[in-house]
């Protein structure tokens, strides 16, 4: 049997997020379908982890196993002409044997896009969180630099999301390793974090929270706060799917 690994970059509008479902259109679900089709037979795909509904990516990483002699790149190729076009295959190899795409990943990049400017272009509004009015990015900046380093982020999970077959035994327990907010020009912002891990909706609750703090509703205090009490009751409203974008999967 072949193990071959996917690199995938998707625009999640209108899909029920990444893990297949039975009454939505997700993502695995419309790759699995064409694989199906190309080797014959059934085909399970495994991601590197799931995105929610609406979520978008540029370097999602799937493995999947088959006894077909098919090219790395006719499956390329091949797939690419029967996906619909808001899912591309970036890349197709051959994995060692025991590569698993989740359980190799060593930290994973997230992006968060927004606007501040009074106008959202019509262009932007399926990839950019409008918020027509100024920030604090000082006081934005100083809860970054709370989130770095290994902290518990219970209070920034989807409360009863907990993956039970997760076997690192680590909980709530995350290590951000980088967290940067950039000013692009024109009144827009990019989040950029990277971790060795992330829990359910995690960066879209911690972004909004954080947000809550650039809008003077929450002190930096509070905020601390929150994130020592590990309970979700106290963070903010979790920011927009569909500003997030999974950039990067590191192995």
């Amino acid at each position: 049997m072949r193990n071959i690994k996917l690199i995938i970059a998707y625009d999640g509008t209108g899909y029920g997020g990444w893990q297949r479902q039975k009454n939505a259109n997700t993502i695995q679900g419309e790759i699995e379908k064409r694989l199906e089709i190309m080797t014959a037979g059934p085909v399970s795909l495994l991601g590197a982890g799931r995105t929610d509904a609406g979520v978008h990516a540029l370097g999602m990483v799937a493995h999947f196993h088959t006894d077909k002699t098919l090219s790395c790149e006719a499956f390329l190729r091949g797939l690419n002409s029967l996906l619909p076009e808001n899912i591309r295959i970036l890349s197709v190899e051959n994995a060692p044997a025991d590569f698993h795409s989740r359980f190799w990943a060593k930290a994973k990049t997230y992006i968060y896009t927004l606007s501040t400017g009074p106008v959202l272009l019509p262009t932007e509004r399926l990839y950019t969180y409008h918020i027509p009015f100024s920030l604090n990015l000082e006081q934005i900046e100083k809860c970054l630099g709370k989130i770095r380093g290994t902290h518990d982020f219970a209070c920034f999970e989807m409360q009863g999301s907990r993956d039970k077959t997760c076997k690192n035994g680590r909980g709530s327990i995350r290590t951000i390793l980088t967290a940067e907010f950039h000013d692009q020009g024109n009144c827009h912002f990019q989040f950029s974090i990277t971790g060795d891990g992330f829990l359910r909706q995690m960066v879209r609750i911690m972004v909004g929270t954080i947000l809550e703090v650039g809008k003077g509703r929450i002190s930096i205090d509070e905020f601390q706060t929150i994130l020592d009490s590990r309970d979700r009751s106290n963070a903010g409203p979790p920011a927009p799917a569909h500003g997030l974008t999974l950039l990067e999967i590191f192995y």
